[in-house]
């Protein structure tokens, strides 16, 4: 059967999911909805808190919801027109995790196939509308199915209690009768999870520790672990909610409606309603409502929110300007370039929650060792209650006691969310410093980083001439620019926008010019207040040039410099040098990245001379003559020393960008750069790749802290609880509070979105 016969004959049925707060949960709902009869496949997005299910075309799907509600979740069917992109969460996790697709959203490498239409594309969230307040995160505490599950446990807990000390005979059986109550929905979920093949849940290991419990007696204990249990979950998802505040700013960032140009007047739209060649009228202090590019009117653009430039920048005719960027001072009109869905914060959100939803590799070595883990736990916790009474006459109820609490706190969720959590936190920091990081492993290679490999143009210089020399010869400095500005003003060569530019610099009025006219291989020419004046490569001015002017041309494209001769039919009037000059943050980028212990070298197509004239400056070495083959080859060459990131921003570079460990595109490149890299520097700022290196190296650093945190409170209670000095309230408490330790240490990287560049840890030690 053919693709177009088998779209005929499904459906989708959408639903949103609260509670559902990590990639297990999403490993659980995947499987359990796929055995429901028609299913034939299932879609489900932890960052945006979907499950799309792809059915037959007239199969059942009034128990898919019943299905997803048994594994604890709280469901809601949605239609496509309002399925909108929801946060990440990151709190919680299971024992039991098993791999299944990422379905996270867009990433510019991968082919999917075309959805449903009209339907919510759960690989490409930019097709949605942006909402960061829909469903669960709107929310409190309280309105949660976790926080009610808390409140009604520790009613029924307060009330046991309470009867305990009107009736102390009946103690035992009103906690009992409170435990038993409290475990039910976590025992149902268990034995749901059982039926779908995750025997070895979380749930299960808790049910049984509370079931077994009552049977030694232990009924308070009991009744306190339920209780404990519950509000260990609570604290995990209102902590986790914490890591979702850098995303929902920056979708607040859209306004909601914008004003637009038509026919000469002016009308208030939806801004989601925006489309490509629209204009669009963004008065003083309003924000920018989508990507455009300016057609009237200069002004002042803060665009912190998306490149992390804390100083506003001058925009005007033909630039560029970003969604979400504060017009400072002046009315303008912008000419409307991509959609409120697909514009440049609805894409950093797709690709910052994409990367959340992707496991890192230490997440899936953690992921892969939880698989046996849980299992062994249980197993040991057998051995404990076992082996004693049956070999060496030890008390029944002792040993079942310890091996309860030692299955308690063996549960493996502080040490599955370690990773996951600080993975998420990082990249949400990151974001929000105008650094754009694709994945989990790209944050992690990032941190491993030994050598960083630059494009030249464009990357670590500004990607347009200069104008850096004036040299006055027949005229004053002032004369040469502006005679050279009359004649270039026809002309729309880079080295003429760059003379213009000296002369705008230097407050000199353009005179008009006449007889305008290009001289192939020689430059260009025109009558300039009835004096022809003529702009020459040196090699085209002849006899004009002495032996002063051709020594100071030598010295000049001795440095890299491109020279060019004002002169009228007799002499030569002056020779101006332009060059394309390094980023203003270059040499600080780069000294950063010494002092990280990093090398840094330049990989360029650009000649020799120009290439070591502009490495010089720098302090890097270089390797020009290089086309992109060659560049590729370089990568290659130099991985065998360690992890290198490619950094570029051309068509050309797209290669290297993807052969290396990590490709990072610099802000403005092109769109095969960006879609080619594993990570944007949106602000195009060269500082921005130590900043990403020291957000990585923090973040493994984060990881190492909540794995030795995990495993070590674990070890220690494990012996505890086998000496018998641990209790069962003591054996979860220690186990929740490993899990909130965890996430609250992975929270603190947020704050690095806040820290100054200057100011990052960068140390020369890599994680």
């Amino acid at each position: 059967m053919d693709r177009a016969a088998t779209l005929s004959t499904e459906r989708h049925v959408w639903f949103r999911i609260e509670g559902m707060d990590c990639a297990s949960c999403a490993a659980k709902i995947e499987t359990v909805v796929k055995r429901r009869p028609g299913v034939r496949d299932v879609a489900v997005n932890v960052t945006m808190g979907l499950v799309d299910v792809t059915t037959i075309a007239d199969g059942p799907d009034d128990g898919l919801a019943a299905s997803i509600r048994g594994l604890g979740f709280g469901v809601r069917p949605v239609a496509p027109q309002t399925a909108v992109v929801a946060q990440p969460e990151i709190g919680g996790c299971c024992a039991h995790d098993h791999d299944h697709k990422d379905h996270g959203v867009g990433h510019a490498t991968h082919d999917h196939e075309p959805a449903q239409a009209g339907a919510p594309d759960l690989h490409a969230g930019h097709n949605h509308a942006v909402d960061p307040d829909e469903g669960n995160d709107a929310k409190r505490w309280w309105q949660k199915t976790k926080g009610r599950l808390v409140l009604a446990l520790a009613a029924v807990l307060g009330a046991a209690w309470l009867m305990s000390l009107a009736e102390p005979a009946y103690s035992r059986w009103i906690f009992t009768a409170a435990a038993l109550v409290g475990v039910v929905p976590f025992s149902k979920r268990a034995f749901t999870m059982a039926r779908a093949g995750f025997p070895f849940s979380i749930e299960t290991l808790m049910s049984v520790a509370a079931i077994g419990a009552l049977f030694v007696g232990a009924a308070e204990e009991a009744a306190v672990v339920v209780f404990l249990f519950a509000v260990g979950e609570l604290i995990e998802g209102i902590a986790a909610g914490s890591a979702r505040s850098g995303i929902r700013g920056l979708a607040k960032l859209m306004p909601s409606t914008a004003v637009i140009e038509e026919n000469g007047a002016l009308r208030t739209v939806e801004a989601a309603s925006l489309r490509p060649e629209q204009t669009l009228v963004v008065r003083a202090g309003d924000r920018i409502a989508t990507d455009g590019d300016i057609i009237d009117g200069t002004s002042d653009i803060d665009q912190s929110a998306i490149t992390g430039e804390s100083a506003p920048v001058t925009r005007g005719p033909g630039d560029a300007v970003f969604a979400g960027s504060v017009n400072a001072n002046a009315t303008l009109k912008v000419r409307v370039t991509r959609t409120v869905a697909n514009n440049t914060i609805a894409r950093i959100i797709d690709e910052v929650q994409s990367a959340q939803s992707k496991k890192a590799p230490t997440a899936r070595f953690i992921d892969d060792f939880s698989r046996w883990y849980t299992p062994a736990a249980m197993a040991a916790a057998g051995v404990v209650a076992l082996a004693p009474p049956l070999l060496f006459g030890g008390d029944w109820t002792t040993w079942v006691y310890r091996s309860l609490a030692l299955l308690l706190i063996a549960c493996p969720c502080a040490l599955v969310l370690s990773t996951p959590a600080a993975i998420a936190s990082g990249i949400a920091a990151a974001a929000r410093r105008g650094l754009l990081i694709k994945s989990g492993a790209a944050l992690e290679a990032l941190g491993r980083v030994k050598t960083v490999a630059f494009d030249k143009t464009g990357t670590l210089t500004a990607g347009e001439p200069r104008v850096t020399d004036v040299i006055a010869l027949g005229a004053t400095e002032p004369e040469v620019v502006g005679l050279a500005a009359a004649v270039e003003s026809a002309s729309s060569h880079p080295i003429g926008r760059a003379i213009l530019d000296r002369a705008e610099a230097l407050g000199v009025a353009v005179a008009e010019v006449a007889e305008a006219a290009a001289e192939p291989g020689r430059g260009v020419s025109g009558r300039v207040a009835g004096r022809l004046i003529h702009v020459l490569a040196p090699r085209a001015a002849g006899n004009r040039l002495g032996a002063e002017a051709s020594a100071r041309i030598a010295e000049l494209e001795s440095e890299g410099k491109t020279v060019v001769v004002v002169a009228d039919d007799a002499s030569a009037l002056g020779l101006i040098a332009v060059r394309d000059e390094p980023r203003s943050d270059a040499a600080a980028g780069l000294s950063a990245l010494k002092a990280m212990g990093v090398r840094s070298l330049m990989l360029t197509g650009d000649n020799a001379r120009t290439a070591e004239a502009i490495a010089g400056g720098l302090g890097l070495e270089a390797r020009a003559d290089l086309m992109p083959a060659d560049k590729l080859a370089a990568i290659e060459a130099f991985k065998k020393d360690g992890p290198i990131a490619m950094i570029g921003d051309g068509i050309n570079d797209a290669p290297a960008l993807a052969a290396a460990n990590v490709g990072v595109a610099m802000g403005g490149g092109t769109e095969v750069a960006l879609s080619t890299a594993d990570a944007a520097l949106l602000g195009g700022r060269v500082t921005g790749v130590a900043d990403l290196i020291s957000i990585s190296r923090a973040t493994l650093r984060n990881i190492h802290q909540n794995v030795a945190i995990a495993l070590g409170l674990k070890g220690v209670f494990l012996i505890t609880s086998i000496l018998g000095v641990t209790s069962l309230w003591m054996a979860i408490l220690a186990d929740t509070g490993a899990t909130v330790l965890v996430t609250a240490n992975a929270l603190r990287l947020l704050a690095l979105a806040k820290v100054p560049g200057d100011r990052l840890d960068r140390s020369r030690t890599p994680t």
